[in-house]
């Protein structure tokens, strides 16, 4: 498949599963498997592409981080509040990855890993869904920090591809108290320091590679899947906090069970 095709499709995918809890890097894992491309060669373009995924939660929620900002020159608690939280929150994913990256590189190349915790973690959903009971939501910078470290802990459990960055972060913040709303919201403002890491980190990683321009991924194809993923990403945003809040979140439950029981099924085919 020609380069520039696969990094539109590969922008698709990543800008529709980002922030929905059904795991954007299992979705690129198995993408790789059903459009045969190789998934070592297109390792640093679907880290990076993340990123731009996440400015759309900067730009679409500009008015929150400046006011945060401005909040937290002026001595606001609230402000240095929501800071604390999201940073804190960070900080078990970042010391999870530095850790384990090799073992987490050996699952990102197991598709049928992806297939299992897609499914393990749609179950998951629909029981949180089944236990949790209705909350009045509380903004970010209204939580105990106590409360934003352990969401941060249960991000962690997203280095195992298929289980959902964002999904991890919302059941974990449902469980522990917080409404659907402020659950989904913490997970975009606390995607930013953690995609933003990730992708300094395998830029970092690979630059020699980037800047000769080494193998058929290069920056021509990064450029085009970070706009991709950021207009489909815009729009994903936008229309999920509304349907979340009055549907949850089973449906997406039921599609990451239809996904990795057919994904599983197909891979076991081949």
């Amino acid at each position: 498949m020609d380069t520039t095709i696969t990094a539109i499709l590969l922008g698709i995918v990543e800008g529709l599963t980002e922030f929905i809890p059904v795991s954007s890097t299992g979705h690129l894992i198995l993408a790789s498997e059903l459009f045969g491309y190789d998934a070592k060669t297109w390792e640093v373009f679907n880290v990076v592409i993340q990123l731009p995924a996440v400015m759309a939660v900067v730009v679409l929620y500009w008015r929150t981080f400046m006011d945060v900002a401005v909040g937290a020159l002026r001595g606001s608690r609230e402000s240095i509040a929501f800071v604390r939280n999201v940073l804190a929150a960070f900080i078990p994913a970042a010391i999870v990855g530095v850790l384990f990256k090799s073992r987490i590189d050996l699952l990102l190349e197991n598709p049928v890993v992806v297939c299992i915790a897609l499914i393990v973690g749609g179950f998951a959903i629909v029981a949180v869904e089944r236990l949790v009971s209705h909350q009045t939501y509380r903004p970010v910078g209204q939580m105990p920090l106590a409360q934003a470290i352990r969401i941060g802990m249960m991000q962690c459990l997203a280095v195992i591809p298929g289980v959902s960055r964002s999904g991890a972060t919302i059941m974990g913040a449902l469980v522990m108290g917080e409404n659907r709303k402020a659950a989904a919201e913490f997970s975009f403002f606390l995607a930013v320091p953690t995609m933003l890491g990730a992708t300094v980190k395998q830029l970092w990683d690979h630059r020699h590679e980037l800047a000769a321009g080494a193998g058929p991924v290069g920056m021509k194809e990064i450029a085009i899947g970070s706009v991709v993923s950021f207009l489909v990403s815009l729009i994903v945003i936008k229309l999920f906090i509304g349907y979340v809040s009055k549907r949850g979140f089973t449906p997406f439950a039921v599609y990451r069970i239809v996904l990795g029981a057919l994904g599983l099924a197909w891979l076991l085919w081949v």
